[in-house]
């Protein structure tokens, strides 16, 4: 496996918190040194270990809020 390099510039929130203490975190890192994104995946306590997750540029993240903002919670059926 490949070696690669993260930096957490900024962490934005915290989704939520498994009892075993990682958290599902949303934060703008960037990823081997190149133009930062935001990123939504869990990680340790230390953010040494972490999750798969998912990383969007701003155009994404513009449309994702898009979406989000579109939904009707009251109607949406999830628990």
């Amino acid at each position: 496996m490949a070696d690669f390099k993260f930096d957490i510039k900024e962490n934005l929130g915290t989704i939520s918190e498994s009892n075993k203490g990682w958290t599902r975190e949303v934060n703008v890192m960037t990823w081997n040194n190149k133009k930062p994104k935001v990123d939504i995946r869990e990680w340790d306590e230390k953010h040494e270990k972490m999750g798969k997750g998912i990383t969007l540029n701003k155009e994404e993240l513009k449309k994702l809020k898009e979406i989000l903002n579109a939904i009707d919670l009251d109607e949406l059926k999830v628990e």
